[in-house]
């Protein structure tokens, strides 16, 4: 099975750093191509290029928080050409619409800092924190037409301490990031799950 993928970023590229070095380790059977991200300035670039991984800013047209048809068909144009078999969303903070979703059906991924359904969009923590819930989490899910609404392939628990600010919770919450990504897209590289109704079931061995 073709293990090549990419990561679309927009930031600080913080699991983007984790799959790469799961990758060098052993841990992930994936094959990291190609790193895209819809902001020049992003750290995510630099640490691809610092792992000799392709990296390219592509504009992302004039939306703030989505992009328009033809930018995203640029996007797709892209990520053809590097024969990419699963993409993997990382703190890319746009919403993918039906461009991406078409060329790529069940073949992306997104790591949401909360146990959904809990909590989606943004500002998570705080969201918890004043929620009062015990405990919160995190989520890497197949990317539809929803926000953050998915089926659901991984999730972590982490505990709410009483004197947890957003900050600390928000770490707490990222070592957990960092670990089951790679679990997930280990999981849709073997091919070993089926999705059933919303369920992702994991089959073989």
């Amino acid at each position: 099975m073709n293990k090549n993928i990419a990561v679309l970023a927009s930031g600080r590229g913080s699991n983007l750093e984790a799959i790469i070095k799961n990758i060098e380790i052993g841990k992930c059977i994936a094959n990291l191509v190609l790193v895209v991200s819809d902001n020049p300035d992003a750290r995510a670039l630099k640490i691809a290029r610092d792992h000799n991984i392709k990296a390219l800013y592509l504009d992302p047209g004039p939306k703030k928080t989505w992009l328009l048809p033809e930018y995203e068909e640029n996007y797709v144009r892209v990520l053809k050409e590097h024969n990419v078999n699963l993409v993997c969303l990382a703190g890319f903070m746009r919403i993918i619409k039906q461009p991406l979703l078409n060329a790529f059906p069940n073949r992306i991924l997104n790591i949401h800092p909360s146990l959904l359904p809990a909590f989606p969009g943004l500002d998570v923590q705080r969201k918890a924190l004043e929620y009062g819930v015990k405990y919160s989490g995190c989520t890497v899910h197949f990317v539809d037409d929803t926000v953050d609404g998915g089926p659901i392939i991984a999730q972590a628990v982490v505990p709410i301490l009483d004197n947890d600010t957003p900050e600390t919770l928000a770490e707490r919450i990222l070592k957990e990031e960092h670990r089951i990504y790679t679990e997930a897209i280990n999981l849709i590289l073997s091919g070993q799950y089926q999705i059933v109704g919303r369920r992702v079931i994991r089959v073989g061995s």
